[in-house]
């Protein structure tokens, strides 16, 4: 009944694309920072690999780091962080949840991990008006989850943030178009928590979600860097 159900009914947490169906501390971006040649370079976020830090755009000024508790867990934790100069400062962290088989480099349709790795947060949505985010924000009842589902899921999609895996940026979070092909899967976002795993979505509280909505900037280029915390340190 968790996430994957949107494969009926929302195009969303790693299911297929079906229109209107869904520890850290403090610490930066891989390559060099500061305003001069001479400037320190930039710190790592914590417990992230340099195979990773590459792919966090230089631009980049916010990540939302998800430390997965393990490669089978469906447990996380969520920390955001803001560049300030050469270093990452540590804003604010949650608990959250991921998949609930875990993890996966190889993501595909319906295997119900998560995607480990780096991706732009462009758009956001939900069924709740806006709550004051800078980014495009589209609001619809056909967020909705479907009234079938547990009473404990009918909330997930109030707010939503799409995590810029195979899918076209600047679209609506629930856009059905799988550039890569229906089988990598898609529509995976950060959405309000039921209290155990997703199908490929993170999951996370109402105020954490509110928060980052809050927070989140495009002119910061915000990313999400996302994995259990082995993968993360690879």
């Amino acid at each position: 009944m968790i996430c994957g159900l949107l494969l009926a009914a929302l195009s969303a947490c790693g299911g297929a694309a079906v229109r209107h169906g869904s520890d850290g501390t403090s610490g930066a971006a891989g390559g060099r920072g500061g305003t001069s040649p001479s400037a320190a370079p930039t710190t790592g976020v914590p417990g992230v690999g340099d195979r990773l830090q590459r792919r966090i755009p230089a631009v980049s000024r916010q990540v939302v780091a998800v430390y997965g508790d393990g490669k089978d867990s469906a447990d996380a934790i969520v920390v955001l962080y803001a560049r300030r100069g050469p270093s990452w400062e540590r804003v604010r962290s949650w608990r959250g949840h991921n998949g609930k088989k875990g993890w996966t480099a190889e993501h595909h349709a319906g295997d119900n991990r998560s995607p480990v790795g780096v991706f732009t947060l462009t758009d956001a949505g939900g069924v709740l008006a806006d709550p004051g985010t800078r980014l495009p924000y589209t609001r619809s009842a056909s967020f909705a989850a479907p009234r079938w589902w547990a009473r404990s899921h009918w909330h997930d999609f109030d707010y939503v943030i799409a995590i810029d895996y195979n899918r076209v940026k600047g679209a609506p979070p629930d856009d059905p178009t799988r550039p890569e092909g229906e089988e990598k899967g898609g529509g995976i976002w950060l959405h309000l928590d039921h209290g155990s795993g997703t199908s490929a979505c993170v999951s996370l509280s109402r105020a954490a979600m509110e928060q980052l909505l809050r927070t989140l900037d495009p002119d910061r280029h915000p990313v999400v860097v996302m994995g259990d915390r082995a993968a993360l340190k690879a």
